[in-house]
């Protein structure tokens, strides 16, 4: 079977009708989460979608693959209509939304497991209960149709589900992602400096900045992380490299290092440079399924240091490709990164990413479910 095709002209734009309901959904969903608590993350509210069962690529569809539902895309409703075409519906599962009440990351909640009431999202007095009733939406779905199959990018999303109220009796499988390593390999560090205008010399810390008031990025550890780090190496020369949104003058303060911010990458290429450039990435996540900047960072050979949660310890090997730190631990993540330079240790993928190896598995899940 040949899967090195481009599927480009497959794809389908919806229709006109479709953005608007996606722009509506965006409107109603920032007013509602004004009052949730920010320090648990992001919850969705799903009251838009738009059915797209009846589409002729679903028509012509053996298997649904289903990875991404928010933005006004789709609705529990929406869900309905493509179980009830009893084609196998597979859900992707790139956070633990399918599984809760709403929210996206539980943190140390363990509520799903029972049934989501009280949520700490919600604080004070609520006239509706949006994650219970939310959490029985999906409990009645699930449980009224048996074509649903859940997918897990990583092990410890896959534990969550087998332990959810919600999957922990329905079919769920364990398939990491898949990176193009042959866009994402090692190239020369010097060229890859040279073509962004990085100085050739000195050390280079890299991290990726989008949006760093969110509650899962863990901006706080990283900047104190940097701060010891400047403390251990006092008279290194360091650079830290930060691509991505969110970034500003005031969070530049906070480093104490000369500081390089590279925008949003608009291509793959940029993201290769930018790996192959440095001597550590770093992902400070507090909470994370599994992030695909670690992939690509090992891919190119760069090592990486992030906090031992959700789906990272899968891809880091401890002193091997990188250093997993004790989680929220600003000192030890700052350890990570003196460790991984001073050992230079070299970022690699292990072979069960390997992408005929992860082919192999979903071809094996398609022989299950069909």
């Amino acid at each position: 079977m040949d899967f090195d095709v481009n599927l480009t002209d497959r794809i389908k734009q919806t229709s006109r009708g479709s953005r608007i309901i996606a722009r509506v959904d965006q409107f109603f969903q920032s007013v509602l989460t004004r009052k949730i608590d920010s320090k648990y993350g992001l919850y969705s509210f799903l009251f838009f979608g738009t059915d797209i069962s009846k589409t002729e690529l679903i028509k012509q569809a053996d298997i649904i693959y289903v990875h991404w539902v928010q933005g006004g895309f789709l609705n529990l409703s929406s869900y309905r209509c493509l179980a009830k075409l009893g084609k196998p519906v597979v859900i992707v599962m790139h956070d633990m939304w399918t599984i809760t009440g709403g929210c996206h990351h539980s943190f140390d909640c363990k509520k799903y497991t029972i049934e989501c009431s009280d949520c700490p999202m919600f604080s004070g007095r609520q006239i509706f209960n949006w994650p219970l009733h939310e959490f029985r939406m999906k409990r009645r779905m699930y449980s009224e149709f048996s074509n649903f199959y859940f997918v897990s990018p990583s092990k410890w999303l896959y534990s969550c589900a087998k332990e959810s109220k919600l999957t922990k009796d329905k079919p769920v499988y364990h398939i990491p992602n898949i990176l193009d390593t042959r866009v994402f390999k090692s190239v020369d560090k010097r060229f890859a400096r040279k073509v962004l205008g990085l100085p050739e010399e000195g050390i280079i810390v890299s991290f990726g900045a989008f949006f760093l008031s969110s509650a899962y990025k863990g901006w706080l550890e990283l900047s104190r992380a940097l701060q010891k780090l400047k403390k251990l190496w006092p008279q290194e020369n360091i650079t830290v490299l930060v691509f991505g949104g969110g970034f500003n003058s005031k969070i530049a303060e906070q480093i104490p290092f000369t500081t390089r911010f590279m925008g949003f990458l608009k291509d793959e290429y940029s993201t290769v440079l930018i790996y192959n450039s440095t001597d550590v990435f770093v992902t400070p996540s507090l909470a994370d399924n599994f992030p695909t900047t670690v992939l690509e960072s090992l891919a190119c050979g760069t090592s990486v240091v992030g906090f031992n949660i959700g789906g990272i310890p899968d891809m880091i090997q401890h002193k091997e490709n990188g250093y997993l730190a004790e989680y929220k631990n600003a000192d030890d993540l700052a350890a990570g990164i003196k460790y991984c330079i001073e050992n230079n240790v070299k970022g690699k993928l292990h072979q069960d990413f390997q992408a005929s190896r992860l082919i192999k598995k979903h071809l094996d899940l398609f022989r299950d479910i069909t």
